[in-house]
């Protein structure tokens, strides 16, 4: 389910993946939810999801994680529409360092009190990750 990134002389992140997001594969179900990424240089303050899939209106949203792939803090998150969205850059809150991990997520936009204000915190209901029950990758 992830792929791990090699560190490299400049600055890259370990993008992760969870039953909802891939590396360099994409998880979906029946291409309705899913985030396809690949290694890159966040050194610019951004990472990017070159695809992102989903059933409705929500986030593309980037969490630091470990080896035990559990999704921790949240460090970045971009608005995404409903359906398939190209080239997702997410603004980066946090310093990132090189082979920091991250985990690339969609979220809801259901739950919050405000439509278009991300609302999520770790554990939160509000604006909280889709959980995708099955899967295929390829």
């Amino acid at each position: 389910m992830s792929k791990h990134f090699k560190k490299s002389t400049f600055l890259t992140a370990a993008l992760l993946s969870t039953a909802l997001t891939s590396g360099a594969a994409m998880a979906m179900d029946h291409g309705k939810v899913g985030v396809k990424a690949s290694d890159q240089d966040v050194s610019g303050g951004t990472v990017t999801a070159k695809q992102v899939m989903a059933e409705k209106n929500g986030w593309l949203v980037v969490h630091r994680t470990d080896e035990a792939m559990k999704p921790g803090p949240v460090v970045g998150h971009a608005p995404i529409k409903m359906g398939k969205n190209m080239d997702v850059a997410a603004i980066l809150t946090e310093e990132v360092k090189s082979g920091d991990m991250l985990m690339l997520m969609v979220h809801s936009e259901d739950g919050g009190s405000k439509t278009g204000i991300f609302e999520y915190t770790l554990g939160a209901k509000e604006d909280g990750p889709i959980h995708v029950k099955t899967a295929t990758w390829s």
